[in-house]
């Protein structure tokens, strides 16, 4: 702070900074005159050098600006480099951003082909599922009708009886048997068999005790599996006893029958947890077979039907087989007279071959003959040929 009469100034303030600098060069301007005035008689002598020493400062000055042109001119060379460099660099930049951009477009039509061409398969997929899913609907409706059919006792018992026939047809003659055939009592069995004596015609009826299996399986406590185990059992024996009552008839029918069960789970549950069932079946001469069983019996017995027809065409067998060895005898006698003829054409074939080379050699001897060296006779003799015998 600086103060001049009543007013304070401070030294930062621009206008006391000016005052004070214009006072200090007013300063140094004179004590410069008065160094001026001091050095004036020392600068004549110091003249000479002073000038020797701007001469060299002029040179070095020169060199100097030499060097400031080489340096300009190296500077302009780097620019130029560097501008150069930067072209192709950049030019490197666009080609290679080019490559990429290429590169990037054929990816983007690669995966644009494999998108459309996985959509195309997965369309073809989703058709694919669709059929299934309407297969499906369409087996749920025939899953549900059979059901409909199988929740029906009448039905469901046309339904065993048209499996039955299936099989039966599949595994024998047709005239080996008979369906929904009336026996003398005037029961109708589902099939009789027409199987020789012994054993005789057996008779096979379709029973399907569907509910106490199904109530069976559908059971969660122990007293309603043994209420479905003792309904089952019961309705079991009650086929059993219809079946051996109504189809073994003594002297028409075969000393047993057949009761065909159409689900290979019930006839497995009946065995594998109610072996007692299948011995009664066995003492009162009924039989429990499923589809898989019932072909491989009905197997047996077309092979006796077969044994059977043989033995009773064994007697025209046996007549064909003599009408055989008589046409066979036959035949033998007619090969050997015709061996024989084969065998006098043979030699008579030899004889005319001996007679014809004869006869060869002898048109040869005459041929040969000089007829000129011979004097005939005028004695009117004939002298005549005889005829040569082969």
């Amino acid at each position: 702070m600086i103060q001049i009469g009543d007013q304070t100034h401070s030294f930062q303030d621009p206008l006391v900074l000016a005052v004070l600098a214009g006072a200090g060069a007013l300063v140094l301007i004179f004590i410069l005159l008065i160094m001026a005035v001091r050095a004036a008689g020392r600068s004549a002598r110091l003249a000479e050098p002073l000038a020797m020493q701007m001469q060299g400062l002029g040179q070095r000055v020169q060199m100097l600006s030499d060097g400031q042109q080489q340096l300009a001119g190296g500077l302009t060379h780097v620019s130029e480099a560097q501008a150069a460099s930067q072209a192709n660099m950049l030019q490197l930049m666009e080609q290679r951003l080019g490559a990429v951009t290429q590169q990037m477009n054929e990816n983007l039509q690669t995966s644009t082909r494999r998108t459309a061409q996985s959509l195309g398969d997965l369309q073809q997929r989703l058709q694919t599922i669709d059929k299934a899913q309407e297969n499906i609907t369409k087996l749920s409706g025939d899953v549900l009708s059979l059901q409909d059919i199988l929740s029906n006792k009448q039905t469901r018992g046309a339904f065993g009886e048209i499996q039955l026939n299936d099989i039966v047809s599949k595994a024998l003659p047709s005239d080996s048997y008979t369906l929904q055939a009336t026996l003398s009592n005037g029961k109708r069995a589902d099939c009789l068999i027409h199987l020789p004596n012994p054993p005789g015609p057996i008779a096979i009826d379709s029973k399907f005790p569907l509910e106490a299996y199904e109530a069976l399986r559908s059971a969660t406590t122990d007293w309603e599996l043994n209420e479905a185990a003792k309904a089952l059992r019961i309705a079991v024996k009650t086929h059993i006893k219809a079946i051996s009552e109504r189809y073994i008839i003594e002297g028409e029918t075969a000393d047993g029958a057949l009761m065909f069960l159409p689900s290979e789970a019930v006839y497995a549950e009946l065995h594998a947890n109610f072996p007692a069932i299948v011995r009664e079946g066995f003492e009162a001469r009924v039989w429990i077979v499923s589809p898989t069983t019932c072909m491989a019996t009905l197997n047996t017995m077309r092979a006796i039907l077969k044994d059977a027809r043989m033995r009773e065409q064994a007697g025209a067998i046996r007549k064909e087989l003599g009408l055989l060895y008589a046409d066979v005898d036959r035949l033998g006698t007619r090969v050997e007279n015709l061996d024989r003829h084969f065998g006098q054409a043979a030699k008579d074939i030899t004889e005319i071959k001996i007679s014809a080379e004869k006869a060869g050699k002898r048109a040869r001897r005459l041929d040969n003959f000089d007829f000129e060296d011979v004097q005939v006779e005028d004695d009117g003799t004939v002298v005549p040929l005889e005829s040569s015998k082969s």
